[in-house]
C-alpha cells in the first residue's frame, strides 16, 4: 500500500516498533492492518528485532526505510515524527528503566517526555512474564500513561521455547484498537 490510506480520514503517522522475538517477522501484518486504519506507517526495529523483519519488504510496504540505529550526526531525519507509537511485539524492563541504548528506546523515552500516545503489546512466555521485573515494568509503564495490552485474555502465555508455535494466534489489531481507543490525532485526508 505504500502508505497510502482509504477512507475519508487520515490518522497521522504511527510508528511500530518491533522487538526482538519470532513475532517481529510478521510485523507486516499489524503494518497493513494501520494503513487500513488510514495511518501512515513507519516501521522502527531493536537490533534483536532487526534479525526477525524483512527490512526491504517493510520498506516498500510502508515508503519509509526501516530505521534500528541511531542517525549520524549531521544526518536528516528519514522519517516523519511519530503521532503515535505501537511497540510491538514489546520488550519492556529497559523501557522502564529509562534506558536509551537503541534507537527504539531512546524514540519511547522521547515520546513519553513529549506525551505521544504509544501502546505496549508484548509477546512473552510463561517464564519471562513471570519475574518481578516484568510485572513491575508493564505496572509502570501504564502508570505513565502507556496503554499496556497484555494478558490471558489478549494472547495466553505460552511455554519457553514455544512462541513460534502461537504466532499464528496473535491478535495484531489488538494494539490498533487500544490506539482507537485514546482518541489519537486524526487529521482531514489530503
Amino acid at each position: 500500500m505504500n502508505g497510502a490510506h482509504r477512507g475519508s480520514e487520515r490518522h497521522g503517522v504511527l510508528y511500530v516498533i518491533a522487538c526482538g522475538s519470532p513475532l517481529a517477522g510478521h510485523v507486516g501484518r499489524l503494518v497493513e492492518l494501520a494503513q487500513q486504519d488510514g495511518r501512515e506507517v513507519c516501521v522502527v526495529v531493536t537490533p534483536d528485532g532487526a534479525k526477525f523483519v524483512d527490512r526491504p519488504a517493510l520498506a516498500r510496504q510502508t515508503g519509509h526505510p526501516v530505521r534500528s540505529r541511531y542517525k549520524d550526526p549531521g544526518d536528516l531525519d528519514v522519517l516523519p515524527p511519530a503521532d503515535a507509537i505501537i511497540v510491538c511485539p514489546a520488550t519492556v524492563n529497559k523501557w522502564a528503566a529509562g534506558i536509551t541504548d537503541t534507537l527504539a528506546l531512546g524514540l519511547l523515552v522521547e515520546a513519553q517526555g513529549k506525551g505521544v500516545p504509544i501502546v505496549a503489546v508484548p509477546f512473552t512466555n510463561v517464564a519471562m512474564a513471570g519475574h518481578p521485573a516484568f510485572r513491575a515494568s508493564l505496572a509502570r509503564l501504564a502508570e505513565w500513561g502507556v496503554d499496556v495490552v497484555f494478558g490471558e485474555h489478549v494472547v495466553p502465555l505460552h511455554p519457553p521455547g514455544a512462541g513460534e508455535r502461537h504466532l499464528h494466534a496473535f491478535p495484531w489489531g489488538a494494539g490498533l484498537a487500544a490506539l482507537r481507543d485514546r482518541r489519537c490525532p486524526v487529521t482531514p485526508a489530503a
